[in-house]
């Protein structure tokens, strides 16, 4: 048989043994980085792999952990750690359910809400699922809440984690994507291709992502007309409307400004995306300083005078570093932040409890980030030796040649596409994903004419899906371990299959109208957008084959 057909043959043969492997539960990085290795050998063996290639393998690996850009992952995870250990989530949680709880599926309502501001805020899935499943799922339960609706709504809203920036998805799709699309535009012909950055994709999600948030709002209050039973009103008691609105502004606050200074420095393109990466790492520990302060000096949870003391704390605060920003830009912002922090240190060192309490707190995020990076990284690292093997192997040209022949042309290449991610979804984590899919097809969708921020926006958006497709979402586990046992795990499955559907619609909205995910990237950081005055002409689709995806890879 001829060697590269051969080798083709061995290519698919790799990519069903690992899905096959990582279904029946067999470590992911070991699956992917083990399989390769040994198909790759098996390959020398008939000719159809040549062995000096696996000298380049250390460099490679070597690329991954040394890329700038992937040094904002850790950064984030670390920041999302710390502000879930520091009890701020909680606060805002509590906060927000105490201000919509008098209306019907108001609880609901401000369980979407907060899970839109912890995903801008913190990007982790796990922790914000837990965290509302702990305080959210309890309250819901005693107000009466329909368990399917409760349970739906605090895995939907946990998940936004994964599609609103700061999303380490959304950091690692952007990686991929940049080495795609430059190999992709480099084999039509343009040798001075656009960037795709992490900001692009950051900018290109963002009212994708605010337009499902309306659509999870939109389903709940549609339950609070149609079955009001589902979600009745909570009673507020005397105390917990006393102060209430200064109590909002208190917990609001905190997250609001990491969001300003994270995204707010990305999207005004005064700081690159790791180096907001470290402001809010920062901020994140300032944040963690002041609560404990909080908690020691300005009297306890409730008391009206602490609630005055931080609104008027949290307002300064952020005034001046809005003011820090827009005048000194991401160093200004960075520098203040540190000073802060500084002087948050020192206060907290002159006290023995807090001073416990916050490296206590340092120390467990820092093992947690430690652990969830060194996880990502490794499977990255597998991936790594997955796609060296399987486009050498033939497996890039198999792909395309695949893709190419679907009827509809680019719309079938698509949907095929989406179809594999989505099915994939309900067995695969999304890194899983993420680094066995998306290096093998969208090189080829990109040479299609596919843009490249609408495509990480719409894999982005499909992915979060996995967190709640059973059997084996995330996000499903995560609650399953913290809810009571009076709420079974079918009644988990159902609660979150209109939200499902619900991302389906947002999937297929954001199809029709894919200017949501491009037209702020392009007003943002592209001017000489194809279109725009003064542009470049985009470059001419030559209809030649070749070599891209092995460039990238």
């Amino acid at each position: 048989m001829d060697a590269a057909l051969l080798g083709q043959l061995m290519a698919a043969g790799l990519f069903l043994l690992i899905i096959l492997f990582l279904m029946s539960g067999y470590i992911v990085a070991f699956t992917l980085g083990g399989l390769a290795i040994l198909v790759g050998f098996a390959g020398i063996g008939v000719g159809a792999f040549d062995p000096a290639l696996f000298a380049a393998l250390p460099n490679r690996f070597w690329g991954v952990i040394t890329n700038p850009v992937l040094v904002a992952v850790p950064l984030f995870v670390f920041m999302g750690v710390v502000l879930e250990r520091s009890g701020i989530a909680e606060s805002l949680l509590t906060t927000m359910g105490q201000l919509f709880g008098s209306l019907r599926g108001g609880l609901a309502l401000s369980v979407v809400i907060v899970g839109a501001l912890l995903a801008a805020a913190t990007g982790v899935v796990g922790a914000t699922v837990v965290t509302m499943g702990l305080l959210s799922l309890p309250a819901m339960m005693r107000a009466g809440y329909d368990p399917k609706l409760a349970t739906g709504t605090i895995c939907a809203a946990g998940t936004l984690g994964q599609i609103i920036p700061p999303s380490t998805v959304l950091i690692f799709l952007a990686d991929i994507l940049q080495g795609a699309n430059s190999a992709a535009q480099l084999s039509l012909g343009n040798f001075a291709p656009d960037t795709v950055s992490v900001g692009d994709l950051f900018a290109g999600a963002l009212l994708p992502s605010l337009v499902l948030v309306a659509m999870f709002v939109a389903y709940i209050i549609w339950k609070a007309i149609v079955d009001p039973k589902s979600c009745p009103p909570v009673a507020m008691t005397p105390a917990e409307k006393a102060g209430l609105g200064l109590r909002i502004v208190g917990a609001l606050i905190p997250p609001l400004l990491l969001i300003v200074s994270v995204l707010g420095s990305i999207v005004s393109g005064v700081a690159t995306p790791t180096e907001s990466a470290s402001v809010g790492a920062v901020g994140a520990m300032f944040l963690a300083g002041v609560r404990l302060i909080g908690d020691s000096y300005l009297g306890a949870e409730g008391d009206p005078k602490r609630d005055i003391r931080l609104f008027w704390f949290w307002l300064v605060v952020l005034a001046g570093l809005l003011a820090t920003a827009a005048v000194f830009g991401a160093a200004g912002l960075f520098n203040t932040l540190l000073a802060l922090l500084a002087v948050i240190v020192v206060v907290v060192a002159l006290n023995s409890h807090m001073r416990r309490s916050f490296i206590d707190t340092l120390f467990r995020s820092s093992v947690s980030t430690m652990s969830i990076t060194s996880m990502v990284f490794i499977i990255l690292l597998g991936a790594t030796a997955f796609a060296l093997v399987f486009t050498q192997m033939g497996g890039g040209d198999m792909v395309r040649g695949f893709l190419e022949q679907m009827p509809g042309g680019q719309f079938g290449a698509l949907f095929v596409v989406f179809a594999i991610i989505f099915v994939l979804g309900f067995f695969l984590d999304t890194f899983e994903i993420i680094f066995i899919v998306v290096p093998i097809t969208a090189p080829v969708l990109l040479i299609m004419g596919v843009d490249p921020i609408w495509l990480g926006v719409m894999i982005g958006l499909l992915l979060q899906t996995s967190f709640l497709t059973p059997p084996f979402g995330f996000s499903l586990f995560y609650l399953r371990g913290v809810a009571p046992r009076t709420i079974t795990t079918p009644m988990i499955y159902r609660g979150v299959t209109p939200f499902i559907v619900i991302q389906l619609v947002a999937l297929g909205v954001l199809w029709a109208f894919p200017e949501m995910a491009t037209w702020l990237p392009d007003l943002l950081f592209r001017s000489d957008a194809p279109g725009a005055e003064g542009a470049p002409p985009p470059p001419p689709a030559f209809d030649e084959g070749g070599g891209g995806e092995d460039e990238f890879l």
